[in-house]
C-alpha cells in the first residue's frame, strides 16, 4: 500500500478554520480536495489536543511483548546468572524471535544490567553471627581508634592470568546480594606470595615470601617487618595490629610471640577478608 502524503500545516489549519465557521466535513473535503475521513481525523485531533501539529510518535513496536518482558525479568530475578542466550532460547520456544542486544535493552529498561559477579567469602551462619558481633562492638569507635591500627595480610598474585569471571543481571546497588556473588575461600592458586601492611598514615613494608609460609616463617616476617613499619608510620603509643584468623596467625606459638612483644591484636571474625581495608590495596 502506498504511503499517504502528509498534509501541510497550512492545510491542517485551513480545515480547522473552515470547521469553526460552521462548514461540514464533506463540504471542507470538497473545497480542499480531501477525503471526508481525512478531514474528520484532523478535526478530532484538534478537538482533543487543541493543536494540528504532529504529536510525538511511539516509535517502532517492542519486539518482546509485555508478557515476554515479565517472563525474562522473572527468570533473571530467580537466577541472575542466566545468559542472554538462555533468554533468547526461552523466548523462541514461546514463539518470539529476538537477538541478544534486544534482551539487553529490554532488561536495561527494567532496571537490570549485566555485571561481573562479586567474589565474596563463603559464609556459614556462625560466620555471619561473628561478623555482626564485631560490627556491633565497634560501631561507635571513633576515627582516631581506626587510625591507630596497622592492617596486614598476605596475598597471592597471578602475573599471567586472572580468575574467570561470571556475569549476573542485577539492579543498582545489589552487587552484594547473595544471588549476585561468587563465594570464595581464602587459599588456592597464585604464583607470587606477598605480605604487606598499612595504616591510615600510609603503606608499611611489602615483602615477597619465597619460602613456604608456615607459623615459623610468619613470625619471622613479623619480627623483621612489623615494628619497623610501625616506626616508619609513626604510630601512636598503644597502636593495634590486625591480622585474620589464618591458622599460621592463630597458632599457640604465634599468639605467645605477640604477647611477649606486647603487641595489641584486634580480634577478628573468621572468613572476613573483605572487611580488611588492605583488600582495596591488593585490588589496585
Amino acid at each position: 500500500m502506498a504511503k499517504t502524503k502528509e498534509l501541510s500545516k497550512d492545510t491542517r489549519n485551513k480545515i480547522v478554520d473552515l470547521h469553526q465557521v460552521g462548514k461540514t466535513e464533506s463540504a471542507i473535503g470538497k473545497q480542499l480536495g480531501l477525503k471526508k475521513s481525512t478531514v474528520g481525523a484532523i478535526i478530532r485531533k484538534w478537538k482533543t489536543y487543541k493543536t494540528t501539529d504532529n504529536l510525538p510518535r511511539s516509535g517502532a513496536p517492542r519486539k518482546i511483548s509485555p508478557r515476554g518482558v515479565k517472563m525474562i525479568t522473572r527468570t533473571v530475578s530467580k537466577n541472575p546468572r542466566t545468559t542472554r542466550g538462555d533468554l533468547v532460547n526461552d523466548l523462541q520456544r514461546a514463539g518470539t524471535k529476538v537477538t541478544k542486544p534486544t534482551i539487553s535493552n529490554t532488561l536495561r529498561r527494567q532496571g537490570l544490567k549485566s555485571c561481573s559477579a562479586r567474589r565474596v567469602p563463603l559464609l556459614k551462619p556462625v560466620h555471619v553471627q561473628a561478623r555482626l558481633k564485631f560490627a556491633r562492638e565497634h560501631l561507635d569507635d571513633p576515627d582516631e581508634d581506626w587510625e591507630n591500627v596497622i592492617w596486614s595480610d598476605e596475598t597471592k598474585i597471578e602475573p599471567f592470568g586472572k580468575n574467570s569471571t561470571r556475569r549476573v543481571w542485577r539492579t543498582k546497588n545489589a552487587e552484594l546480594h547473595p544471588k549476585n556473588t561468587i563465594p570464595t575461600v581464602k587459599h588456592g592458586g597464585g604464583n607470587i606470595m606477598l605480605w604487606g601492611c598499612f595504616s591510615a598514615k600510609g603503606p608499611g613494608r611489602l615483602i615477597r615470601v619465597k619460602e613456604r609460609m608456615n607459623g615459623a616463617k610468619y613470625r619471622e616476617i613479623l619480627s623483621e617487618n612489623l615494628l619497623p613499619s610501625a616506626r616508619a608510620l609513626k604510630m601512636k603509643r598503644g597502636w593495634v595490629f590486625q591480622h585474620d584468623n589464618d591458622p599460621k596467625h592463630t597458632t599457640r606459638a604465634t599468639k605467645e610471640w605477640l604477647r611477649k612483644k606486647n603487641f595489641k591484636v584486634l580480634e577478628w571474625p573468621s572468613q572476613s577478608p573483605d572487611l580488611n581495608p588492605i583488600e582495596n590495596l591488593w585490588r589496585e
